[in-house]
């Protein structure tokens, strides 16, 4: 028994059991004590039932990483992405304040247009491209300076049975010997999931109410990534094509072109490359 367990952390989150919640918890269990909400138990956009929930929940932090995180079906289902994404994130932040409680927002990196690159934490969100985009900007207008803001970029981990990340979608088209045809003019920045968990972990002992960028340390084009997927796993690299951006998302929700996030803050976490990232993921694999 850790002697510390009176003195830990509790971390009551939503979102534990989505694709990076479920690993954070998984990893950093034994650093913290956590009080995991499901939807189920409280749903974000009843402002009774979290008013209720929250009031007889005892923590010390606020972790939530619960969002409507589908960019296509939102341009369609804008008022649900609304809802969730903004008015859930305002009923759980104003109860957990009430309580006097440090609070932490996960966001993400399409609060930027992608058309100034590189993005760090000073950079001026303008998201204005898309309904997830923008909700997830109003969430941040929501928290304002009054807690911490995390922005994530591409996350991705070696396995997850609920729902693929897009390493494991184009590492499982290249084994079924798809033919795929990637962007080659733009850029994203993949983050291990593994690394935002280590990250979080220092953020949650050493809070602060400022925004953090857990990214990982190399932006390059969708095509460039899935060459190295290949490459990585041994798998066939001339099934792989190229396009354009603007050919590709036609008829798609818009987002970012040039999505290179970067970190002045980030001096606590080394994060990897996706290179290192896929390397790791080949190593737990095995």
């Amino acid at each position: 028994m850790n002697n510390n367990t009176a003195n830990r952390l509790k971390v009551a989150l939503t979102g534990s059991s989505g694709l990076i919640g479920s690993r954070v918890v998984e990893l950093l269990k034994s650093d913290f004590d956590f009080i995991s909400l499901s939807q189920e138990e409280m749903d974000i956009t009843d402002r009774e039932q979290v008013r209720k929930k929250l009031g007889n929940v005892d923590f010390d932090l606020f972790l939530h990483l619960a969002a409507y995180t589908n960019v296509d079906k939102a341009e369609e289902e804008k008022e649900l992405c609304y809802k969730i994404n903004v008015e859930g994130t305002k009923n759980v932040f104003e109860e957990t304040l009430k309580k006097g409680k440090k609070f932490i927002y996960i966001s993400t990196d399409f609060v930027f247009s992608g058309e100034k690159p590189p993005y760090d934490e000073d950079s001026q969100p303008d998201a204005h491209l898309g309904a997830y985009g923008l909700s997830k900007l109003e969430g941040e207008k929501v928290i304002g300076n009054k807690a911490m803001i995390v922005r994530l970029s591409f996350p991705y981990r070696a396995d997850y049975e609920r729902r693929p990340d897009f390493v494991r979608s184009l590492k499982g088209l290249l084994g079924q010997k798809k033919n795929l045809t990637m962007v080659a003019d733009s850029v994203i920045t993949p983050t291990f999931i593994d690394d935002i968990a280590s990250g979080l972990k220092y953020l949650l002992n050493n809070y602060s109410a400022e925004v953090f960028h857990l990214v990982g340390k190399q932006s390059l084009s969708p095509f460039d990534a899935c060459m190295l997927i290949a490459e990585t796993f041994g798998l066939d690299k001339s099934l792989i094509g190229k396009t354009t951006f603007e050919e590709f998302y036609k008829g798609k929700a818009p987002r970012p072109q040039k999505s290179v996030i970067t970190s002045k803050k980030n001096n606590f976490q080394p994060m990897k490359s996706f290179e290192e990232g896929l390397k790791e993921i080949k190593k737990q694999l095995s």
